[in-house]
């Protein structure tokens, strides 16, 4: 199958830290992928490199069919970065409204929805300044849902959530993968990883393993994701 996201032996170093050592990674249409990993492993840079956010040092990747940067494919593609790009003074619907209009849309009833999604319609009218981290996490997800784009970056986006929201929010994810949506997040959440389609474990800048939650399991000879991790880890030289 064609890969919608495609990485080859991408490299990033920050001064003499190696942060990505020649990542290769390939992401089919439709599917939810989950890169997992502890802080520091390189999920982000990964994640923005692929947005043309940041350039690698090495290494090439096509987004959509297209290499990044692209102004073009960027409108198709909607992104939850890990700390929520907001305005504070303004909103939640206007936050929402703002980030429709970036991409062109202007129908109201689009931000209404995204905002339900969340879980939001009945704060639709306070400042974002006096909510909690994890009603901006809902917020910055409502923005990257509100103009349906056919790929979703998400970078821990139920961070901070209770397990019920979280629990709708994986429900629709799937509804999205079932309408040919793709998505691509990050998490640190081994629990939560078990919902992907199939995961990359990263860390220290490469892919210890990569597959179904299944296959990375048998490949460890593991019982659960955190053993697979843990277990991979010391093979590959890193003590858990």
């Amino acid at each position: 199958m064609v890969s919608v996201v495609e990485a080859r032996r991408v490299m990033r170093r920050f001064g003499a830290v190696e942060v990505l050592r020649g990542v290769d990674l390939a992401v089919t249409r439709g599917i939810t992928y989950g890169l997992l990993g502890p802080s520091g492993s390189g999920k982000t840079t990964l994640i923005r490199i692929l947005l043309g956010l940041a350039r690698a040092d090495g290494g090439h990747v096509t987004v959509l069919g297209r290499s990044m940067p692209d102004r073009e494919t960027l409108a198709r593609i909607g992104y939850m970065p890990q700390t929520a790009a907001l305005y504070p003074d303004l909103t939640a619907r206007e936050n929402v409204a703002f980030f429709a209009g970036v991409q062109g849309v202007t129908n109201p009833e689009r931000v209404r929805e995204a905002l339900d999604l969340v879980q939001l319609g009945d704060r639709a009218k306070s400042s974002v300044h006096t909510f909690s981290g994890g009603m901006m996490q809902r917020v910055s997800l409502a923005c990257a849902l509100v103009h349906r784009p056919e790929l979703l970056f998400l970078d821990e986006p139920t961070v901070g959530m209770d397990p019920v929201l979280r629990k709708r929010f994986w429900e629709y994810f799937r509804t999205l993968n079932a309408s040919g949506v793709t998505i691509l997040l990050t998490s640190h959440m081994m629990e939560e990883a078990e919902q992907a389609d199939r995961l990359g474990l990263l860390r220290g800048g490469v892919f210890l393993a990569e597959g179904t939650p299944a296959e990375v399991c048998a490949a460890a000879g593991t019982p659960d994701l955190q053993s697979a991790f843990l277990k991979l880890a010391e093979v590959q030289g890193e003590p858990g």
